[in-house]
């Protein structure tokens, strides 16, 4: 019988790798282990069916919907009801009117002529009179002719408001004194008008505001004083919207910090179990074939082609003496196992060294294959 080109340590280091392989032959389906498996099949053994690992985790159980959160109830002093836990002076308010708009005349922005405009003046100073004895309906009907003729005339429009007010038709004076703004945004008297309509409707803060414009653009004594009375209405609800809006604001970082957090929470569960399932793939994969420089070594052809030659029987190690790239690769893996991991069994493979041989390179010339090859033996080195 033909002496083997192994030494006794390299022959427990294959028989050490057979044993493992009848232990975990789904191992022998793992591309890089492509040449074994040829060589098993190659002598008409069998390579068991690959069948997927058995976990041992426990069943994942269905994920339930996340439930939503309930919405934090805000304080009472901050709650949507905001005039509701207000507690505010409502005198004199009135319900408000709701007549169909007046009439508004045309394009305030057309040309009137000469002769329109001492119409609409003439009609103006009868709407003074009228209104100056109290004859307040026949005021607005001189008004609105007075418009009809000049549209453009932001007075007009203030001051049929003004009639309106005083015929606590609140709406209606605001529709007035708006397009008399419109067209005049520094009308005092619109301004006025308007922010005492407010006033008559509750609408405190609307009305504060204009009544400051108008105090603004033209103090007047009436204005001031009207004023004077909606400002500690105006007063409350503005600094409770305030503390509304500082609460509200509030609420909403700490919803987005707390969303910041579960994202934080959620990115690194999936980064933890994305490492494990690696993890877990990698100890699967005998240690050597995680090496960049081998697996990219065994995807030239001719490597893997020396490597299934080499398998189907070790002796053809020599005919590769010679080649650089083979060479190599046998040194590389020889380093390898010469660390002392050696192949995953247990704790690792006696001695080290490579499944199948030649650890440290190739034989020396004189002893491969020889008779006082202290690898000679005539032990079976295929699988049971």
């Amino acid at each position: 019988m033909e002496d083997l080109p192994f030494n006794e340590d390299q022959l427990d280091q294959l028989k050490a790798f057979t044993a493992w392989c009848k232990m975990q032959p789904q191992t022998l389906h793992h591309p890089q282990l492509s040449f074994f498996k040829d060589f098993v099949e190659h002598f008409g053994g069998k390579i068991p069916a690959k069948t997927e690992p058995k976990s041992e985790k426990p069943k994942e159980q269905p994920k339930e919907e996340p439930k939503p959160e309930p919405e934090e109830k805000l304080p009472q002093d901050v709650s949507d009801s905001e005039e509701s836990v207000v507690e505010l002076d409502n005198e004199g308010v009135i319900e408000p009117d709701l007549d169909d708009p007046q009439p508004m005349g045309g394009d305030f922005e057309k040309e009137v002529s000469e002769e329109d405009m001492a119409q609409s003046d003439e009609k103006k100073r009868e709407a003074i009179s009228q209104f100056s004895e109290g004859n307040l309906e026949e005021a607005v009907k001189l008004y609105t002719e007075a418009i009809m003729l000049n549209p453009a005339s932001a007075i007009l429009y203030a001051k049929r408001g003004q009639c309106y007010l005083r015929l606590k038709k609140a709406n209606a004076c605001m529709r007035d004194c708006t397009r008399a703004i419109e067209i005049n945004p520094d009308s005092a008297p619109a301004y006025k008008f308007r922010g005492r309509a407010h006033r008559l409707l509750g609408q405190w803060v609307e009305a504060a505001k204009d009544l400051r414009k108008a105090c603004m653009l033209d103090f007047d004594e009436q204005a001031d004083e009207w004023l004077k009375d909606v400002t500690p209405n105006a007063r409350k609800i503005e600094e409770h919207n305030l503390k509304y809006e500082r609460k509200h604001k509030e609420k909403e970082q700490k919803k987005l910090l707390e969303r910041a957090r579960k994202a934080r929470e959620m990115h690194q569960k999936a980064e933890e179990e994305k490492a494990k399932a690696a993890q877990d793939e990698d100890s699967e994969i005998p240690f050597i074939f995680r090496d960049p420089e081998i697996l990219k070594a065994f995807e030239d052809p001719e490597v893997a082609a020396a490597f299934q030659d080499i398998s189907k029987n070790p002796a053809n190690i020599i005919k590769y003496q010679s080649n650089p790239k083979v060479s190599a690769i046998i040194s590389k893996l020889a380093t390898k196992f010469k660390g002392g991991s050696g192949f995953p069994f247990g704790g690792g493979m006696p001695g080290g060294g490579f499944p199948g041989g030649f650890p440290g390179g190739f034989p020396p010339s004189g002893d491969a294959g020889g008779a006082n090859s202290p690898g000679a033996s005539g032990d079976d080195v295929g699988l049971d």
